[in-house]
């Protein structure tokens, strides 16, 4: 009963009887015309909808991407070569300041050197000097210690002949000491 009044239901509204041949009336062979009709004109409608106004827009959207893509590429190539150049730069620089700390290493290790050696002359003049000055004064000790010999000796002959009860010849003596010391 309920399925009658479905059936005059549709009849009404489409003026029609609809057939009772299957669950789904799309699938029914009488509706593929319509069907196909409204498939066509949606078809047609999307296409000039996509060719009209999405497509460009993607186009548009693409081609400005690409370009800006470009664009990136060629300022990326473009720091890549600066810093390249700054790398170079870099490693030049450091090249450079390290071939001047050695030119300034070697010229002070010859400048002290210099000096070293300027020092080490003045030092050993110096102890030359000294040692000069120190032969003289044991030379002059020398003599004077043997003029202190050849006096203590005069004196202690003259004594020793003084003692024995001799005759003291002072210039015997003297002689004596003097053949006996010098030589």
């Amino acid at each position: 009963m309920e399925h009658d009044a479905h059936d005059a239901a549709a009849e009404l509204t489409h003026g029609t009887a609809v057939p009772a041949e299957g669950p789904i009336p799309l699938l029914q062979p009488a509706y593929f015309d319509n069907l196909i009709f409204w498939a066509v004109i949606a078809l047609v409608a999307i296409y000039f909808i996509l060719t009209r106004m999405a497509l460009p827009r993607i186009g548009s959207t693409i081609a400005t991407r690409e370009g800006t893509i470009n664009s990136d590429l060629a300022a990326a190539e473009t720091l890549r070569a600066q810093a390249r150049d700054a790398q170079a730069a870099y490693d030049k620089a450091v090249a450079d300041a390290r071939a001047e700390a050695n030119r300034i290493a070697q010229a002070t290790r010859a400048q002290i050197q210099a000096e070293l050696d300027t020092a080490l002359a003045q030092a050993d003049a110096q102890i030359d000097a000294r040692a000069a000055e120190g032969a003289r004064a044991v030379a002059g000790i020398q003599a004077q210690a043997q003029a202190s010999v050849a006096e203590v000796a005069r004196d202690a002959a003259r004594e020793i002949l003084r003692v024995m009860g001799a005759q003291v010849d002072e210039v015997a003596v003297d002689r004596a000491v003097s053949q006996r010391v010098g030589g």
